[in-house]
């Protein structure tokens, strides 16, 4: 009698190699987890302090939109816009970043990118009506910051398989740490200088930063030759891969709510407005720190399980603690809290 044979189970490794074009750890080439992989790290946690942290800082340039009278023709809602398109294209444009990856290298869209996001800040800082803003501030630094992104985030997982969650982690981090180094130094540089120059510099110095961590980010693309596809349609049919990007959309939608309105929940509560850059930089404060942290346990307790945990409690912890809150100090342990375990999704992601 014929013997059937069970499929075999599709494990995670698995799932990020076919996603993310890694390899098998049981592979010749192999992640090395460290050596060389260490310096990509603090390349890729420059490219997130200077991306996904200045757009964290977003909620002062908010304030300061809202408290004045740049733009007469301006509702809120614009400014909200403005913001979510550093978001928005930064995501739609990931197939296309990725099928230009593929034919002219990972340095040269790098490039790209370090350049459009400093064009954006610069143009924003010559606006005077606020359609100028939509371009500068939201289009062409959501653009650049994509094309920043994408072909840096991969890099990771070829160099790391048993550290991976923690690398993953300190690279996320950088998200927090230019976080609370641009939304303070962003408020300094708008009392001191004016927003036309507070723009600028941030642009410049995303810049210089962003170019720096180019000349030193290495991939293992030799070695372990990724497909690189700019949409794989098949892995639709999994539904890993389903459930995965139903999580994701549900908690990034979540995320990007709260960084981009707790400023302005600050001042609906009648803190100041620079109480409310307080908050802010506080949100980012506790990210730098949680990301590590929250990298090591997933390492050590599995991704899933942490990802599951921590995203039931940033939700507790809205219901708990943001929506009782009506001053300061709370407001602030919120923000300490809920930031550290803010954005799961990128520490855990890469299966």
């Amino acid at each position: 009698m014929a013997r059937t044979v069970s499929p075999k189970p599709i494990d995670a490794i698995e799932l990020n190699a076919a996603t993310q074009g890694g390899q098998r750890e049981d592979a010749p080439d192999a992640p090395p987890d460290g050596g060389y992989g260490w310096v990509v790290v603090a390349s890729c946690l420059t490219f997130n302090s200077f991306t996904w942290g200045v757009t964290s800082s977003f909620g002062v340039y908010l304030s300061e939109y809202l408290s004045s009278d740049l733009f007469p023709e301006a509702r809120p809602l614009d400014y909200g816009f403005i913001g979510g398109f550093n978001f928005a294209f930064a995501m739609l444009l990931a197939p296309l970043a990725t099928y230009l990856t593929r034919k002219f290298g990972k340095r040269s869209v790098l490039l790209c990118g370090c350049v459009l996001q400093c064009s954006g800040y610069v143009a924003a800082s010559f606006a005077s009506k606020v359609w100028h803003l939509y371009l500068s501030q939201g289009l062409l630094v959501g653009c650049g910051i994509r094309f920043i992104v994408i072909p840096s985030m991969a890099i990771l997982s070829q160099w790391f398989s048993q550290k991976r969650s923690l690398a993953n982690g300190i690279s996320s981090a950088g998200s927090g740490i230019g976080g609370v180094i641009l939304t303070w130094g962003t408020a300094s540089m708008i009392r001191s200088m004016g927003l036309a120059w507070a723009l600028r510099t941030t642009g410049l110095v995303t810049l210089v930063a962003n170019i720096t961590a180019t000349m030193f980010v290495q991939d293992r693309n030799h070695n372990i030759r990724p497909n690189q596809l700019a949409f794989d349609v098949t892995l639709l049919r999994r539904y890993e891969v389903i459930l995965l990007l139903l999580w994701a959309f549900i908690s990034m939608f979540g995320y990007i709510t709260l960084l981009f309105s707790l400023s302005d929940f600050a001042t609906s509560i009648h803190l100041s407005r620079s109480q409310a850059v307080d908050i802010v930089g506080f949100l980012n404060l506790g990210t730098a720190v949680g990301r590590p942290l929250i990298g090591i346990l997933s390492d050590r307790f599995s991704r899933t399980n942490t990802a599951a945990v921590l995203t039931f409690v940033c939700g507790l912890i809205c219901f708990a603690l943001w929506l009782p809150a009506t001053s300061f100090g709370p407001t602030v342990l919120f923000a300490l809290i809920c930031g550290a375990i803010l954005g799961v999704f990128w520490m855990v992601s890469y299966f």
